[in-house]
């Protein structure tokens, strides 16, 4: 009896698009650093010949600036414009930190490119807008502005350093700061506990609410003085 052949059909190979190519460089920088990013690696990651990618991206630099418009333009800038000023200031803090969260690596590309592309001005053109719907002038804007987005990224920015100052503590929290004589450091012995847990989450909520409800004081006092 002659043998059955079962014929396979080969899978077609996904076309190679510069939106491929920039989600794989984003991927290898989260992997490795930026510093791991060549356009060799690139194309190793994708099976591909390095030349083929020059179709579609010129060079590295601007396979760097993809990678930052890429990075932004996962950001959630839905508004609700009939929510109160506050809750659409946290909203749009959340969502860059969200961003900086998921992109942890990527984002020291986000910040050490030009923004020269529309999707990168798209938050300070949301939070400017809030300034302004919340009765600000224009430099106290730019100010709130720069506030938010400083909370969000230094809050992600700790929350990392923190992850790895709390890797080296004992796994009891109790014991955590044991070494040290309490006569000098009486509140840190008395709250190490306290100091060796990590609640990101609660820590970043606290610190937001902080900063909207000064943002708001602000406000209440121009509007007295007005």
């Amino acid at each position: 009896m002659a043998k059955e052949v079962t014929s396979v059909t080969a899978q077609p190979r996904p076309a190679l698009t510069s939106e491929r190519i920039v989600r794989a460089a984003a991927g290898l920088i989260e992997r490795e650093g930026v510093d791991a990013l060549s356009m060799r690696r690139v194309a190793a990651e994708l099976d591909v010949a390095v030349m083929s990618l020059y179709n579609h991206v010129p060079n590295k630099a601007a396979l760097l600036q993809g990678v930052a418009e890429y990075v932004i333009s996962g950001m959630d800038l839905a508004d609700d414009p009939a929510l109160p000023w506050g809750d659409r200031a946290r909203a749009l803090v959340r969502a860059f930190r969200k961003v900086a969260h998921d992109h942890p690596r990527c984002m020291t590309v986000v910040f050490t490119r030009k923004t020269e592309f529309p999707v990168g001005v798209r938050p300070a053109e949301r939070a400017l807008a809030l300034a302004e719907d919340a009765g600000f002038d224009g430099l106290t804007s730019v100010r709130i502005m720069r506030a938010l987005m400083a909370y969000a990224l230094g809050a992600q920015m700790r929350e990392l350093g923190l992850v790895k100052t709390l890797g080296n503590l004992p796994a009891e929290p109790t014991a955590a700061y044991d070494w040290l004589d309490p006569e000098q450091f009486p509140h840190v012995t008395r709250l190490g506990p306290e100091l060796a847990r990590n609640d990101p989450e609660a820590d970043f909520e606290f610190g937001l609410d902080l900063l909207i409800g000064a943002l708001e004081a602000l406000r209440r006092d121009r509007e007295r003085t007005g």
